[in-house]
């Protein structure tokens, strides 16, 4: 798939380019997934090149079924281009109206605003795509104690809806951010 977005850079920031995850990205993804509180946060850690082969394999497969979307997240440096984070738009189905957003954001890049401008990118870039589907409604969901992820939705214009009570593989209690298609 050749899809691509844009995120535009701030006065501190880089823009970013939001795109399908690629076969070359697996030591990227290795890299990022070393980071403890990434893992903590993820059901599926990728620890070894055939987690992250299996990663990009089920990455394409939801590209060619069109209900995940996962995007690799890539800002510039001035070694080549830098994984920076991930962003999946989850749960397509034509005539449902609501669908989930959710990311990761590498460890070197936390606090920079790339998470919250990677999910606007993604969020309207949904609503456009999937409108005549019947999409409606995006739904961003983590757990209550990841008060990072509530400050993205929140930055992202997602607006807490609901505190959702905990349910394997999640031994916490959740928030459900929710933005609804302007």
């Amino acid at each position: 798939m050749s899809i691509e977005l844009r995120a535009a850079p701030t006065p501190t920031a880089p823009g970013l380019l939001l795109r399908p995850w690629r076969d070359d990205d697996v030591d990227d993804l290795l890299a990022a997934y070393r980071d403890p509180v990434l893992r903590s946060w993820t059901r599926y850690p990728v620890s070894t090149p055939a987690d992250a082969r299996a990663f990009l394999r089920r990455s394409r497969q939801g590209w060619s079924a069109g209900r995940r979307f996962s995007f690799a997240v890539v800002e510039p440096s001035p070694e080549g281009p830098r994984l920076v984070a991930n962003v999946i738009l989850k749960e397509i189905t034509p005539g449902r109206p609501y669908a989930e957003v959710g990311y990761w954001t590498a460890a070197p890049a936390r606090g920079r605003g790339v998470a919250p401008r990677a999910v606007a990118a993604v969020t309207e870039w949904a609503f456009a795509r999937f409108a005549a589907g019947g999409l409606t409604r995006l739904e961003l969901l983590h757990q209550v104690d990841n008060a990072a992820s509530c400050r993205v939705a929140e930055k992202s214009g997602y607006v807490f809806q609901e505190v959702l009570p905990a349910r394997p593989p999640f031994p916490r209690d959740g928030h459900r951010h929710v933005r609804w298609r302007g």
